[in-house]
């Protein structure tokens, strides 16, 4: 804990477990002279919910080191789902057990939280922030190539659609209320975090119709937001050049939102 008298060093402290199941693990990058105002980005992963791992998010840690040197990273990894267990609620579950763990911390940080998140990883995100997040501690969300609305009919005459469904919800991926509750965009409120958006033209698994329905939302809800098409980028794999302005872009959203 830190006193008036105590001066933090920086702190870099991996695979901390938040839970008692082996994926229930974190990387927790703590920045020198932190304080009880010291605010946190959290990353979560992609790999359509049954794969991927935090380390898909470590390019991201030393640009948020530059530009925020006062703030601290959780980096998760979280439960994967598979055929016999769906990743909601589970998934979500993870998100509010690794939220309390940083809330309950000796860490010397507050409870003022940003997400930052890619693919499946973007859409959990999302979904628990305009959902779940009653207190209302998360105060922007980064969400690249995310899906966001799982009634879109562009989204579900998607080849990926079936695969996306099937480990996410399982056997009730095919009913369409199951699809409701969990589609990030139809929780949107008044009270929703202000919210950048990065979707790539040629995305073969996530269609840009995902934003379109988002941004609406947002708007209808004056809720602060971006929202960023790159016509020629995939999902993930940008050049150079797209990188550098989704950098520059990001930075900038969470310097004036965050």
């Amino acid at each position: 804990m830190n006193t008036d008298n105590t001066v933090l060093k920086a702190q870099n402290i991996f695979n901390v477990a938040y839970g008692t199941n082996t994926q229930q693990v974190m990387d927790i990058y703590l920045p020198g002279n932190r304080n009880k105002s010291t605010k946190t980005f959290i990353l979560v992963h992609g790999g359509g919910w049954s794969g991927g791992s935090k380390e898909q998010l470590n390019f991201i840690i030393p640009i948020l080191k530059s530009a925020f040197p006062d703030y601290a990273i959780a980096n998760l990894n979280y439960r994967l789902a598979n055929m016999d267990s769906p990743a909601f609620p589970k998934q979500i579950q993870d998100l509010e057990k690794a939220i309390r763990f940083l809330n309950e911390s000796n860490f010397s940080i507050s409870q003022n939280y940003a997400f930052i998140g890619i693919s499946a990883g973007a859409h959990l995100a999302m979904l628990y922030s305009y959902k779940f997040d009653t207190a209302h501690n998360v105060k922007a969300i980064a969400n690249i190539v995310g899906p966001a609305d799982f009634t879109d009919p562009y989204y579900t005459a998607h080849p990926y659609y079936h695969f996306a469904a099937l480990y996410l919800l399982g056997e009730a991926g095919t009913t369409p209320d199951a699809a409701i509750g969990v589609s990030p965009a139809l929780f949107v409120n008044a009270q929703s975090p202000a919210t950048i958006m990065f979707y790539g033209g040629k995305d073969q698994m996530v269609p840009p119709s995902q934003a379109k329905r988002l941004k609406a939302k947002l708007d209808d809800y004056n809720v602060p937001n971006e929202y960023h098409l790159y016509a020629n980028g995939g999902h993930t794999g940008w050049n150079q050049q797209v990188m550098s302005d989704f950098e520059n872009k990001l930075v900038s959203f969470l310097q004036h939102h965050f």
